[in-house]
């Protein structure tokens, strides 16, 4: 006899911290190591350098004034209270759930270096003949994965028919 078992909202939310947790971490690192455009050469076309953004994804409005750190903040944290909202909704939905709480995670991640720092400590960085992509951190990178699974969930859901 094999039994459904549908995952509670306590597991996505636990999920979430887990991106929290590592997020943290890594900044902790990064920020107790190195000074500002500090940083070491992975790969030919990979370097960890600590920089700060005072802006969101790809430096947007970074030199904006100051403003936008409480604004940043204040979206980050009203979309985490959305989320969590949506979360208890919908626990059951495996996919959604998956990519709301790596979204969730994130937002957090660089809401806490908002206010603890006043920017977010971003650290990875790609690049390739001369051209840097704009660097990240584990938080940008939980976002962007559950924002494709939100996407592959709405496909997913299209072709099924609902």
């Amino acid at each position: 006899m094999t039994r459904h078992h549908t995952p509670s909202h306590w597991l996505w939310l636990g999920l979430a911290l887990v991106v929290v947790l590592a997020d943290q971490f890594t900044k902790v690192l990064i920020v107790g190591r190195y000074g500002l455009g500090e940083g070491f050469a992975v790969t030919e076309f990979f370097n960890i350098v600590r920089v700060h953004n005072t802006g969101a994804a790809f430096s947007f409005l970074a030199s904006a004034g100051g403003w936008q750190r409480w604004f940043f903040t204040g979206l980050g944290l009203v979309s985490a209270g959305v989320i969590m909202w949506m979360l208890k909704k919908h626990p059951g939905q495996k996919l959604f759930g998956f990519a709301l709480a790596c979204i969730l995670g994130g937002a957090v991640g660089n809401v806490m270096d908002r206010v603890l720092y006043g920017y977010v400590v971003d650290f990875l960085d790609f690049h390739h003949a001369g051209i840097h992509f704009p660097a990240f951190n584990l938080a940008d990178s939980a976002i962007t994965l559950g924002a494709a699974c939100l996407v592959l969930d709405e496909v997913l859901r299209v072709r099924r028919g609902h």
